[in-house]
């Protein structure tokens, strides 16, 4: 019977020698393991650090490249209420979409300012960009040009608002508009410079407008041939290109203009766009008019794009 004891005490010795041994193991793994999950998650954390200041640092670089000090004004006004809408701003809207390099400041800023004029209920932000457009290489006049062909499609208003916002930023940084000679090449009448202007860019369409309207509104054809292209568009203050880009970046903030929007794409093409140049100025528009209207841009400009593919295919 002794012996058994001791047999059974030696086991039991044994068994728990191993259960400790075991624990001790297992413990190890589980060390092992959450030392490697800590070194992942930090080595993770890292990385999306440093993703994020990349973003942080080209965004802040875009923005001071328009107007340094304006852009640290930006920032410190939401330092009280909502540091994180400083932070998506500079990451997104400038590390993101302005760094994009499928379309040119200038370009970038007859945009902005075309749809900001046009939603007309963003008047510093107006204001911040006419600025940036003007160190961006735009002159008065052309912003100002800026301005009438958005009262053409946003009417006259957002125009009036739009040229007082101007007005503010062209006083405080002493510059003023030339008020040159004639915008009008030649002694053409309204109606032979607004036909020729819109044949430059969509060929024999101002007689189809006309004839388009002649059996309920003759007058209002007339009115587009007239006013649109013979007093606004036919100017040579502002390029072909330009006046297109201004146009579509209204017509997609409106967000009620596909027609337009798709006969000014098919323009900007005409006029030396690129179809880079329209995909980017849609995605552009994502900043300044939201998600949806430049999503529904990029729908109108495929169907463009499909469009000509079509025609080219059975030529």
């Amino acid at each position: 019977m002794e012996q058994i004891k001791n047999i059974d005490t030696g086991n039991s010795r044994y068994s728990k020698i191993r259960c400790v041994a075991f624990a001790s193991g297992l413990l190890g793994v589980c060390t092992a393991i959450l030392f490697a999950l800590s070194s992942w998650t930090s080595a993770g954390e890292t990385m999306k650090s440093k993703e994020t200041n990349e973003r942080y640092d080209r965004g802040l670089a875009a923005l001071r490249a328009l107007d340094a000090e304006a852009s640290q004004a930006v920032q410190n006004s939401l330092k009280d209420i909502s540091p994180e809408m400083g932070r998506f701003i500079v990451e997104f809207a400038y590390g993101d979409v302005y760094s994009r390099p499928g379309l040119d400041p200038k370009s970038r800023q007859v945009a902005t300012v075309a749809a900001l004029t046009a939603l007309g209920n963003a008047k510093p932000q107006l204001k911040f960009h006419i600025g940036a457009a003007l160190n961006a290489g735009l002159t008065p006049d052309e912003i100002i040009e800026v301005m009438y062909v958005t009262t053409v499609f946003a009417g006259f208003p957002s125009g009036l608002n739009g040229i007082s916002a101007a007005r503010e930023v062209f006083q405080a940084k002493g510059v003023t508009v030339s008020h040159g000679s004639s915008p009008y090449p030649g002694g053409d009448s309204r109606r032979d410079r607004g036909l020729a202007a819109l044949n430059q860019t969509s060929k024999d369409a101002g007689e189809r407008v006309i004839k388009s309207l002649a059996d309920v509104a003759p007058e209002m054809g007339y009115f587009i041939v007239d006013f649109p292209y013979g007093d606004i568009i036919a100017r040579n203050i502002l390029s072909p290109k330009y006046k297109e880009i201004a146009m579509i970046a209204v017509c997609v903030a409106k967000g009620t203009m596909e027609p337009q929007m798709k006969v000014h794409i098919h323009a900007a093409l005409n006029v030396g766009c690129t179809r880079e140049e329209i995909v980017e100025l849609m995605t552009h528009m994502a900043v300044y008019a939201g998600f949806p209207a430049a999503l529904n841009g990029l729908s109108g400009t495929r169907q463009v794009f499909q469009e000509l593919d079509g025609k080219k295919g059975n030529q």
